[in-house]
C-alpha cells in the first residue's frame, strides 16, 4: 500500500534533547518562526507524515529544525490531554536523547527563528504543554540515572571521576559526597582506568577513565540501584 506524504494533523512528535557541558545540564529548544506561536520557545517538534514511521519522523523533525542528526532517539511517553493544542485534538509522542554538546553545532531550520541550548534551571516559558513534557522527561531522567548507567553520550570518551560526579549532580540537582560516589562507582567495575592523566590543567592532573562497554550494556539490560 502506498501512503501519501501529507501530514497527520492529529499526531505529532516532540523531542527532549539533553546535553552536558562544563558541569551543567542543558536542553535544546527552538524558537518558532511561523504560525500562531511565532516568537515562542518550544521543544523541537512537528507533524508525522502518513508515509513514514514514527522513529523516522522523529529523526527527520529534529534534523530539519536543529541540524542535530545521527543520534539515538528513544520513545519516552505519549501526551494526549484534550486541550494540549488549541482548536483541535492533537496527540504527541515524546522522544528523548542524551548528547555531548561539543559534538554538535545546532542551526535553526527554515521554520525556526532560532535554536539554543538552555540550562535546565533557566528554561523560558514554552509553547503548548512543552514545559509539562520537559518536566515529565526530566523527572524520568532523575529516576533513570539511579537504575541505569547514563553518561556514555554525555561525557567525552575519557573523563575524570569529578566530571562523572558533576554529571550526576547536574541531573539529580543536588550535591553528592565525593568519596562515597567514587567508592560506589568503582565497586560496579563499570569504569576502566586508562592509566592516563589530564593534560594542560592548572591543578593536579586527575586520572582519566572510560566506560567498560560490556559492563555498561549488561547494566543497561539488568539495571542496578544507585542510592545517593
Amino acid at each position: 500500500m502506498k501512503f501519501s506524504d501529507e501530514i497527520i494533523d492529529a499526531l505529532s512528535i516532540d523531542c527532549v534533547i539533553f546535553g552536558f557541558k562544563e558541569s551543567e545540564l542543558y536542553v535544546l529548544l527552538v524558537k518558532h518562526g511561523i504560525g500562531p506561536t511565532i516568537g515562542q520557545w518550544a521543544l523541537p517538534g512537528s507533524w508525522i507524515r502518513y508515509n513514514e514511521s514514527i522513529d523516522a519522523a522523529a529523526t527527520r523533525i529534529l534534523s530539519s529544525q536543529t541540524s542535530v542528526e545521527n543520534i539515538y532517539l528513544e520513545q519516552f511517553k505519549t501526551f494526549g490531554d484534550l486541550e494540549r493544542f488549541p482548536n483541535r485534538r492533537v496527540i504527541t509522542i515524546a522522544y528523548y536523547a542524551f548528547v555531548n554538546i561539543e559534538k554538535f553545532n545546532p542551526k535553526p531550520g527554515p521554520t525556526e527563528a532560532d535554536v539554543k541550548w538552555f540550562k535546565v534551571q533557566e528554561i523560558p516559558t514554552m509553547a503548548f504543554d512543552h514545559s509539562q513534557i520537559f518536566e515529565s522527561c526530566f523527572n524520568f531522567l532523575q529516576h533513570k540515572i539511579q537504575h541505569e548507567p547514563i553518561g556514555f553520550n554525555l561525557l567525552p570518551p575519557k573523563f575524570t571521576l569529578l566530571q562523572l560526579l558533576e554529571l550526576y549532580e547536574a541531573i539529580l540537582n543536588q550535591k553528592l559526597d565525593k568519596s562515597n560516589f567514587r567508592k560506589k562507582f568503582l565497586k560496579m567495575n563499570l569504569l576502566v582506568d586508562t592509566k592516563e592523566r589530564q593534560k594542560d590543567v592548572s591543578h593536579r592532573a586527575a586520572t582519566l577513565y572510560r566506560f567498560d562497554e560490556n559492563i555498561y550494556n549488561k547494566l543497561l539490560d539488568k539495571g542496578f540501584i544507585f542510592e545517593v
